[in-house]
């Protein structure tokens, strides 16, 4: 099993909102072995609930045998701050009372999770990245990096992902704030605070996730008479509450889809069209056909603007998590992608 690895950062880590981080330690996975040109280096940035174990919860994509093989390629995946999978959350002792801030965590944005990755990358010694992939939160990574940094990267992947997060989908994170915050245990601070709060803003966020189409492939009553005691819908709603209360807190859910709402390439550059201008990387981007919470018009608009890009689109019924579970189609346009890219 390959072990986590912690990096300390030596100095507080400024922060976009002002003020600076103590004590941060970033908390990452790297997969495989940095080839002799070192140019094989492939870094995942993940999304709201994931970790740094990327070959644990991108199967089919990650892997011996898969696409993005370690047998071949040198991967890097960073826990984000703000989350509990070991970097620096709202539960983290920080200096200087060695305590958990809990609600008091500082408000954290997209930039400062890349300005971490930066420091990272800086202390692993990798000037150049093959390709840095991404979807939905860890698109929003990787677009950032790439316009702060367009020499660095030669290719750019985003999933499911967007320029400036919208207002819809602001507002289905606070929809799910409110329901944390409604939570009484949560003002308390504590390690459980939150739970119940947190198990049902799990049940909302998955209307977003997922579609109309998905939910009636496998959450339909059998077509007969009986009236159900239960629905197999309000059962599955629940079940994916209690999974993500097991293995998550309350206070980096706030935290991590706060930083998903500061989401805004062209903040302080001129807009949009003029950020991404900046992007020098040849890019794929891929949507989702179902996909409620980032919509195609979105991807379509990152490949509008992007110099070159190429844009594809994934025909699923599973909404937003496509990007996690066609693993098949995204390996396809990946090929596409790259034979294009190699023929330039």
């Amino acid at each position: 099993m390959n072990e986590p690895a912690v990096l300390h950062l030596p100095q507080p880590l400024p922060l976009e909102c002002g003020g600076a981080l103590p004590g941060v330690q970033l908390t990452y996975h790297t997969y495989g072995t940095l080839n002799a040109a070192r140019d094989n280096v492939v870094w995942v940035c993940h999304a709201l609930t994931a970790n740094s174990a990327v070959l644990d919860w991108w199967p089919g994509l990650f892997g011996a045998g898969h696409y993005f093989d370690p047998a071949d390629w040198f991967i890097v995946c960073a826990n984000v701050l703000g989350s509990c999978y070991g970097s620096t959350g709202p539960c983290t002792p920080l200096p200087p009372h060695q305590r958990p801030l809990y609600q008091a965590f500082p408000r954290l944005t997209v930039r400062d999770l890349v300005a971490a990755h930066e420091q990272l990358r800086q202390h692993l010694g990798l000037d150049k990245i093959h390709t840095v992939i991404g979807g939905s939160l860890g698109g929003q990574q990787a677009v950032e990096w790439a316009v702060q940094q367009p020499a660095l990267f030669e290719h750019l992947v985003l999933l499911a992902t967007n320029a400036r997060h919208s207002p819809w989908g602001i507002a289905f994170n606070e929809a799910q704030r409110l329901a944390i915050q409604a939570d009484c245990t949560y003002q308390g601070g504590g390690p459980e605070g939150g739970v119940m709060g947190l198990r049902a803003a799990r049940a909302i966020a998955l209307l977003s996730y997922r579609s109309y189409e998905a939910y009636g492939r496998t959450q339909a009553e059998p077509d007969d008479d009986a009236l159900p005691a239960f629905y197999r819908a309000s059962s599955y709603q629940q079940y994916q509450g209690d999974k993500l209360t097991a293995r998550f807190n309350a206070y980096s859910y706030v935290t991590l889809s706060q930083i998903m709402d500061s989401h805004h390439v062209g903040r302080g550059r001129g807009g949009v069209a003029a950020a991404l201008a900046r992007v020098r990387a040849r890019t794929l981007v891929l949507g989702i056909s179902s996909d409620v919470l980032f919509p195609v018009s979105e991807q379509q608009e990152l490949a509008r603007l992007i110099a070159g890009a190429m844009y594809a689109e994934m025909d699923s019924p599973y909404g937003h998590d496509g990007f996690l579970i066609e693993t098949a189609q995204i390996a396809h346009f990946l090929d596409r992608f790259y034979v294009q890219t190699f023929a330039h």
